[in-house]
Parts: C-alpha cells; sequence; structure tokens
C-alpha cells in the first residue's frame, strides 16, 4: 500500500512516518508534505491508495485538499488526522466520503486498524473496479456514440454533481436534442436513469461494506440523507434499513 502523509508539524509527520514503518505490512510511505498544495501535486503525480491528511495546512487545507483531489477523479483513499475534535469537521470528512478520522496524536493500535480497513476497501474496489468496467456500456451495446459517451461520464462521475444541460453542451447537443436521443437509446429519461444507478450503487456498497452506512448517500452523489433515504425506498421499495437486513442474510 502506497500511503502519503499530508502535514505541516514536522515531528508529527514523522513520528507517522516511523509508526507505520513499525507496523507489519505492505505499507510504503512513498511521500510527505507540509503543506496541502505540495500535497496535491504528489497525489495527482504518485497516485497512492492511502493519505493521510491534517486539517490545518498552509496554502491549502485538509477538506479543501481532498476536495481538489475528488475533482480531477484520482481514486485514493484518505484519513484525517486533526487536532480538532469538531463534529462539523467530522461530518465534511463523511461528505468526502474519507475512510477515517482520528484525533493527534494517533496510536499505533488506531492506525493498523485503519490500515487493515483500508485494504480491505483497496481489496474490495478492485474486484467492483474489474466487474463494472464498461459495464453501462455493455448493457446498451446499440446505443448512439454520443449516449455512449454520456454512460461513461454517469458510471465514472455519478458520486458528484451530473447536470443534464451542462453534459448536453459537453457533448456539443441542445439540452432537448439529449433529453430525446438519450430517451430513445436508453428508455427513459436522463434523471431517473442517474437516480436508478445511484441507488444501484447504494445497494452494492451496503453489501459491500465498502463504507460506513452513514457514508453510503454522500458516496453515491446525494448531500441529504433524508432524500436519500426517500429515493432508495421509492426505487427499491425497501428503506435502507429493511435492505441492508435482507442484504445480510445472505452474506
Amino acid at each position: 500500500m502506497k500511503i502519503i502523509i499530508a502535514e505541516d508539524e514536522q515531528r508529527t509527520r514523522q513520528g507517522m512516518e516511523r509508526l507505520i514503518a513499525s507496523i507489519e505490512g505492505d505499507y510504503e510511505v512513498i511521500a510527505s508534505a507540509s503543506n496541502g498544495q505540495a500535497a496535491l501535486d504528489m497525489i495527482v503525480q504518485l497516485k497512492p491508495d492511502l493519505v493521510f491528511v491534517d486539517i490545518k495546512m498552509p496554502f491549502l487545507d485538509g477538506l479543501s485538499l481532498i476536495r481538489s483531489v475528488r475533482s480531477k477523479s484520482v481514486s485514493v483513499e484518505f484519513v484525517v488526522v486533526s487536532a480538532y475534535a469538531d463534529f462539523q469537521f467530522a461530518q465534511e470528512s463523511i461528505a468526502l466520503e474519507v475512510a477515517g478520522y482520528l484525533l493527534k496524536p494517533p496510536t499505533r493500535e488506531e492506525i493498523t486498524k485503519i490500515l487493515k480497513k483500508i485494504e480491505v476497501r483497496l481489496a474490495k474496489k478492485q474486484v467492483y473496479s474489474v466487474q463494472e468496467q464498461w459495464s453501462l456500456r455493455e448493457k446498451y451495446p446499440d446505443a448512439h456514440p454520443i449516449i455512449l459517451r454520456a454512460l461513461d461520464v454517469i458510471q465514472s462521475g455519478y458520486t458528484g454533481k451530473i447536470n443534464q444541460k451542462n453534459l448536453a453542451g459537453d457533448l456539443g447537443l441542445s439540452p432537448e436534442y439529449f433529453s430525446y436521443l438519450f430517451n430513445k437509446n436508453i428508455g427513459e429519461n436522463f434523471s431517473a436513469f442517474l437516480r436508478n444507478y445511484r441507488i444501484e450503487q447504494a445497494e452494492r456498497l451496503y453489501c459491500t461494506g465498502e463504507c460506513t452506512k452513514k457514508e453510503v448517500p454522500y458516496a453515491v452523489g446525494f448531500s441529504d440523507a433524508k432524500y436519500f433515504n426517500k429515493v432508495f425506498r421509492e426505487v427499491t421499495g425497501k428503506t435502507p434499513a429493511e435492505y441492508i437486513q435482507n442484504c445480510e442474510k445472505f452474506n
């Protein structure tokens, strides 16, 4: 597992490096950064599996760093390590799909536990990325080439905001013609398809445990958990709790 540490305090940064090096397993700190901008450059260039990130850093704070990486569609796990036991920071971190939130100074036991957790997450991601590669294209092989490109955008970007008008513009179409073409090729309108696809991904996350139950709504592109629960029930006929209970019976 390739790891980057983004921490402005040198003593803390070096202490975490030594701690990780002492833990048995395939863990390697490949780089460390003392500010958020340097960390961003390293992440984009080196593509680590995991980044331990501080909240308060010069040039770019920890949460802004995570947002910047997400916007670049770089697949990496984040663990926030902060001196602040602040509910708002923790809540924002969950919305950004971080794998953990640790208070300084993290103990060896806490670091070991989070590394093992991320190993599992990475393994599951690898399995599902192979299974789902080009799955939407395979599902609609006869769709118009432009619609296939739209499906690519949905599959790779469903966790963020996808706007039909902007997508149509990016594809060189008017919103009206894009809507017509999508409905003709897929058999349902764009917003309904995107909603259903996000719920399918939520079902997968609930069954795999790839992220916590509270993280799932935000991990599939919803900003409001109550609205997610309403949509989930409309699409599946079950509440998330009922679905999870049913899923656990078969695992």
